[in-house]
């Protein structure tokens, strides 16, 4: 699927020990993953994406090909007059994709968003379901009927045919 990675975390990191060593509350930072479960039940597949405190309508889902992109933002709260004490929680704009199985029906893909959670639905595709194969029994060999090319039944063995020239 996809693994995340920050190339900022050291950076992160030195900011964070800096603030620690000078007193300042902490800052903000800048969003560094989408968390994310996914599982199949029955023939859905079903995932999962944590998007706490994202406004519903910053959040994009679009699919070209096999491949399934998440994006949203966090904006900051733009409060005039406040003196921030401490400043953690994460921030910004943030993609996540995920390269899907052919065997998906990505044209009845649902979203939905409750709870700070996007939630992902895709049926299996029909051919993609188990099925049960009947099996018959066949003891005689079935007869084959044989014709030329012209369509014309061959005649039987021992038979003649008459040629017009």
């Amino acid at each position: 699927m996809l693994t995340a990675y920050d190339p900022f975390a050291a950076t992160s990191a030195a900011f964070r020990a800096l603030d620690q060593l000078t007193g300042r509350p902490g800052t903000a930072r800048a969003l560094s993953g989408m968390p994310m479960d996914a599982y199949r039940v029955g023939d859905k597949f079903v995932a999962h994406f944590d998007l706490p405190g994202v406004d519903p309508g910053s959040i994009d889902l679009s699919i070209e090909g096999t491949t399934l992109t998440v994006s949203a933002e966090r904006s900051v709260p733009q409060l005039e007059g406040a003196e921030w004490a401490v400043a953690e929680r994460p921030y910004g704009a943030y993609t996540r994709q995920l390269v899907l199985g052919r065997s998906l029906d990505t044209d009845r893909l649902e979203a939905s968003y409750h709870d700070g959670v996007l939630t992902v639905s895709i049926p299996v595709a029909e051919k993609a379901r188990a099925r049960k194969i009947t099996v018959t029994r066949a003891d005689v060999p079935a007869a084959v009927e044989s014709r030329t090319i012209e369509g014309e039944q061959e005649p039987a063995q021992g038979e003649t045919r008459a040629v017009e020239s």
